[in-house]
């Protein structure tokens, strides 16, 4: 008998890859996909690394598959978007060794910023895309997706979704099978594409989708199960774990190719059933398709096109069941908060205090846009704090009042913060810069990056020197200070913004939350200073509040000893606690 584990689907992912005898593994973290590699980095005999940005990721999988092993990249939507440029070009050049990439969509934009559909890229770099519907799945998918690729020369999407990424699910484990490396062979017109080759090539993409679209109307990945055929479902991923909950009796055909789709078979279903319904989350992918065949199909009429679906919201949009769902008590919203202790509070209250805006990028700081911050002004994507205010400052030129700083992490930086930095200093630009080095890629869990000095399966190794790295580029103005230093980091930031030239200050502090991270001590409130002013309660940590007489409180077991509400007090109403030596 197999072993049976209950695994995430990441985690699933993960091991369908130890078992289709991946050698190597590159990712850059980002939620919902991270524990993908994590899980990856715990099998000796993966090759697993942490890479700066997606691209890179991308190119060092197409690099171990062109020298002849299975390899894989790992992304989450929005980093495939960084990934692409590498992707659609492999679509034409195909592989040696099976290349399979793992991009995890957010339905409902828990953790990104936006909600953008991977199946829509899949089809225009015209790569084919496979999704499970469970951790099962997840695993036996991983494994046929290596061989598809090998069979049809091409990359393979294996998409998720933040539901299956982050659910438990039974999984059957069975031995890791390492198929013969494939020889490296010369072949000009496959490897290089230039335009003749690739003009070529292109021609090869159309003919081997058509080729899986109808090999797919036989492959395992796609299931039918006709029961009444009254109502017929058309659905794939987690939408099909709402379909069997809240229409257990209907027709459905489970797609788990869904680019290319299987024509035949469709039609072939639509054929049997009298209603014909299609359940996807995001966009209407199958939709379309479907409908331009001339098949008569009901979809996101009733469906919508934002955030993840459910069984009740199937029963109300098919059947007109509406499922209701009250509570006797009233559940307090629980907005996001910068932790206790956090550095990017202290810098972010220097900059609420100058009346400075930030330019945002993507990890915790974002966080800085909120109340009672509000600092951060724009936030659009990795790497663009910098190019930002770069064209603001443009817009604005010489002579106007500086009142904006661009704002980013330390792993952000690495990933394409680095190069709209040396774009400022080529193009004679100014502006302030404040790298936000917390020693971690926090929003995503810790991983580590190449300023941590560890790798991703823990290995000790060359960390980088953020401070050097922008000395080297050509920005002469550098500066390192401890993030709740705040009388000299207000001193700086006044004093670069003013500048006319380009600036960065690195606030260097780590993270509360790293399992490193020793507190110095302890605030406590002394009531009978307590002027009642607020100015403690400005910068929003969660573990100081008011009594209710207006003095202040802070709770002990949340403090993380920062300081900084200390710093800020001018009656010393406040008082700290070091951490004893033997602690």
């Amino acid at each position: 008998m197999k072993d049976t584990k209950i695994m995430l689907g990441n985690e699933a992912i993960a091991r369908g890859a130890y078992e289709a005898g991946v050698k190597v593994s590159a990712a850059y973290p980002g939620t919902p996909s991270t524990e993908v590699s994590e899980n990856i980095a715990k099998y000796d005999e993966i090759y697993a690394e942490w890479s700066p940005n997606e691209k890179v990721a991308m190119e060092v999988a197409i690099g171990a598959s062109c020298a002849g092993v299975r390899a894989m990249a790992a992304m989450k939507h929005v980093g495939l978007n960084v990934a692409a440029d590498p992707l659609y070009t492999c679509s034409y050049s195909g592989v040696n060794g099976g290349l399979v990439v793992v991009v995890a969509d957010d339905p409902g934009i828990y953790s990104s910023q936006n909600e953008q559909d991977t199946r829509m890229v899949a089809r225009a770099a015209m790569v084919p895309v496979i999704e499970p519907s469970d951790s099962e799945e997840a695993r036996v998918f991983m494994k046929l997706a290596f061989e598809y690729s090998e069979k049809y020369d091409t990359p393979v999407i294996l998409r998720t979704t933040t539901r299956l990424s982050h659910s438990q699910g039974v999984v059957t484990l069975e031995d890791r099978v390492c198929p013969v490396d494939k020889v490296y062979e010369h072949n000009f017109q496959k490897n290089v594409m230039m335009p003749g080759n690739a003009k070529l090539r292109h021609r090869f993409v159309e003919k081997r989708l058509r080729q899986m679209a109808e090999d797919a109307c036989e492959m395992p990945l796609n299931t039918v199960s006709y029961d009444d055929t009254s109502i017929g479902i058309i659905t794939s991923g987690i939408p099909y774990q709402y379909v069997k909950e809240a229409l257990p009796n209907a027709s459905v055909l489970k797609l788990g190719l869904v680019n290319p789709l299987p024509k035949k078979l469709i039609e072939e279903f639509a054929s049997k059933v009298e209603k014909l319904y299609i359940v996807e989350e995001l966009e209407p992918v199958i939709e379309e398709q479907i409908k331009s065949w001339g098949i008569n199909a009901i979809g996101k009429e009733i469906f919508t096109v934002q955030g993840e679906y459910s069984a009740n919201m199937l029963r109300e949009a098919v059947l007109g069941e509406k499922t209701l769902l009250s509570t006797s008590f009233d559940v307090p919203a629980r907005p996001p908060i910068l932790c206790p202790g956090c550095p990017h509070r202290s810098v972010y209250s220097v900059l609420k205090k100058l009346k400075i805006h930030a330019a945002g990028d993507i990890g915790c700081y974002t966080l800085g846009a909120v109340a009672p911050l509000n600092v951060v002004e724009t936030n659009v994507c990795m790497g663009a704090s910098i190019s930002t205010l770069h064209g603001m400052e443009m817009a604005k030129g010489p002579g106007y009042v500086r009142d904006w700083v661009a704002a980013i992490g330390d792993s952000t930086f690495l990933h394409t913060g680095v190069n709209s930095l040396m774009n400022m200093v080529y193009n004679k630009a100014t502006g302030t810069v404040i790298i936000l080095d917390n020693s971690t890629t926090g929003m995503t869990g810790h991983q580590e990056h190449a300023a941590t000095g560890k790798t991703l399966k823990g290995e000790t190794t060359y960390m980088i020197d953020i401070y050097s790295l922008c000395k080297s580029i050509g920005v002469e103005h550098v500066y390192e200070i401890d993030a709740f230093e705040i009388d000299e980091l207000e001193k700086v930031i006044k004093r670069e913004c003013a500048r006319e030239a380009v600036s960065v200050i690195i606030t260097k502090s780590p993270c509360a939350l790293l399992k490193t991270f020793v507190p110095k001590g302890k605030c406590y409130a002394i009531p009978e200073n307590c002027k009642k002013c607020g100015v403690c309660l400005v910068p929003g940590c969660p573990a100081i509040t008011k009594n209710d007489d207006g003095t202040v409180i802070i709770d002990e077991t949340m403090c993380n000893g920062c300081g900084l509400c200390m710093k800020r007090c001018k009656f010393d109403a406040i008082g700290f606690t070091p951490r004893a030596a033997d602690e």
